[in-house]
């Protein structure tokens, strides 16, 4: 079982960054792939990154590939989204996963409300 939390959500100008966290419980974090996801209102969820368990692969969404980051601490079990240049389109509630493998969604945090004003 793995519990997840994030964190680092708010409300921010267009051009501007956040950085969110995702906190897991468990001793096999590091075992696990770990994504972020998105949830506009009205929108299916839909795919943002995802990491390897080694952090040694990355993946991103056309949308957000070379503005956002993913990036991960086993030792603090926990994954990070740099957002940088940040538009008024990336509005959503963001949420991490943890999956068996890259992009699975075996477990899922509460999500956090990112607002991007314009």
């Amino acid at each position: 079982q793995v519990q997840l939390v994030e964190s680092g959500g708010g409300l921010v100008q267009a051009g501007g960054s956040l950085r969110l966290s995702c906190a897991a419980s468990g001793r096999t974090f590091s075992s696990y792939a770990m994504g972020w996801f998105r949830q506009a209102p009205g929108k299916e969820r839909e795919f943002v990154a995802a990491i390897s368990w080694s952090g040694s692969s990355t993946y991103y969404a056309d949308s957000v590939k070379g503005r956002f980051t993913i990036s991960r601490d086993n030792a603090k079990n926990t994954v990070y989204l740099q957002m940088n240049s940040l538009k008024p389109e990336d509005t959503a509630v963001y949420y991490c996963a943890a999956g068996r493998v890259v992009a699975g969604t075996d477990y899922w945090g509460q999500g956090t409300q990112v607002t991007v004003s314009s």
